[in-house]
């Protein structure tokens, strides 16, 4: 009698619906007739994850059903890159074998073995994956940066055993929204309607972001209308977005509108929405405008940092206000806070703008006192400002022996 070589899955299973919709089938192992002449050889292949497993010919070769080829799922360790086996090495220790084997065949993937589609369709036929399988599968791609993640991010979401929710399909929007792929995020957004999701608060707020960076106002507005149609109460994330998309459209008095409106509402922005608008005002030297943000800051219950105050005190600076922007400086170290070379700069900068030697002196020698050193941008500012009046050796001097005289 012949020897039967057995390569098929023990026991009994059926596949999961597959991407590319190929049919149910139930694969069921039937012992051959065993002959005590001709001993059966049992061999099994290991494939490229650490659980050995006896698959048919899904390991060896392509399987032809309903005149379609299925992907080459083969051993990839012996064929892999350097760049290929340094990727694979990052991955979790405790992530579960099945989820391994499918990342490895995707960084070896290569276009004659077969689409994505049919490896992920393999890969539901042969491991049976869960929705935490596809999430750790998709945050490990994500993790890697790598070029197939929003691929396999939108192939799963018609995957049975993926259960996807709406919050997947805003992942993928967020995703495009941060790359400014505004067509994309509009087509994923169309998607997931046609499917049966309603965008909620979340997905419209992902839009009115991307809309907001994109710079694109008239459509902005328009989602975040749509938001308050939808019935759901606006939140800091929502409102926080429209905010920045009038601040980054130079409408100023509409941002602040909007963050007195939340105020009523105790709704507060997040610390990175106040700052943009303090720094526009800052630059364009509206001091008023800043100090009514700063203020707006302290009452969201936001600790001003060096970085919040340095542009207040630009703010002054670039308006000629300078006493103010000195009591700005004043106040931030009283607040218990150390000023760094900017502040220090702007500060000094404030005095060349008005010729105020006197002052300046006076103020260095404060920060002498204090043991504040004057930094790279600071000192640049007095370098130029003395050698351009013809004082440079002079007040190197002063302060020389000021320094002396303090030590001692």
């Amino acid at each position: 009698m012949g020897t039967y070589y057995c390569n098929t899955l023990l026991g009994c299973y059926s596949t999961s619906p597959s991407i590319n919709n190929v049919a149910k089938h139930s694969y069921c192992y039937s012992p051959p007739k065993l002959s005590f002449q001709n001993p059966v050889k049992f061999v099994a292949h290991r494939l490229d994850f650490q659980i050995v497993y006896a698959v048919s010919s899904v390991q060896q070769e392509r399987d032809i059903e309903d005149g379609k080829e299925r992907f080459k799922w083969l051993e990839v360790a012996r064929d892999m890159t350097e760049e290929q086996k340094r990727i694979i090495s990052k991955l979790p220790p405790k992530m579960m074998d099945r989820c391994k084997a499918f990342i490895r065949q995707i960084i070896c993937y290569a276009p004659e073995k077969g689409s994505l589609e049919d490896l992920l369709a393999a890969w539901v036929r042969i491991m049976k994956p869960t929705r935490a399988d596809w999430l750790a599968v998709i945050k490990q791609l994500k993790d890697f940066e790598h070029p197939f993640y929003i691929k396999i991010s939108e192939l799963v979401l018609l995957e049975e055993s993926f259960e996807a929710n709406i919050r997947d399909y805003t992942k993928i929007i967020h995703y495009y929204g941060k790359l400014n792929q505004l067509q994309d995020a509009e087509h994923t957004l169309s998607v997931m309607k046609s499917r049966g999701f309603i965008p909620d608060q979340v997905t419209l707020t992902a839009m009115v972001n991307m809309y907001s960076k994109a710079g694109n106002l008239e459509l902005a507005e328009q989602i975040f209308e749509e938001i308050k149609i939808i019935g759901e109460s606006l939140d800091n994330r929502s409102y926080g977005s429209m905010v920045m998309a009038y601040v980054r459209a130079k409408m100023f008095d509409r941002a602040e509108i909007l963050l007195r409106e939340m105020d009523v509402q105790e709704i507060y922005a997040g610390k990175e929405v106040y700052k943009a608008l303090l720094r526009e005002y800052s630059m364009i030297g509206d001091s008023e405008g800043a100090q009514r943000v700063f203020e707006a800051i302290q009452l969201a219950g936001i600790f001003p940092d060096v970085k919040l105050c340095a542009l207040l005190i630009n703010a002054y600076k670039m308006a000629g206000q300078n006493q103010k922007a000195v009591i700005a400086f004043q106040n931030m170290r009283k607040a218990g806070l150390e000023p760094d070379d900017k502040c220090v700069a702007l500060v000094l900068a404030a005095f060349e703008k008005d010729s105020e030697l006197n002052e300046a002196l006076s103020f260095l020698m404060e920060l002498e006192r204090d043991g504040i050193m004057v930094g790279k941008e600071a000192s640049g500012i007095l370098a130029v400002w003395f050698k351009r009046i013809g004082v440079l050796e002079e007040v190197e001097l002063v302060l020389r022996e000021y320094a002396a005289t303090n030590e001692d």
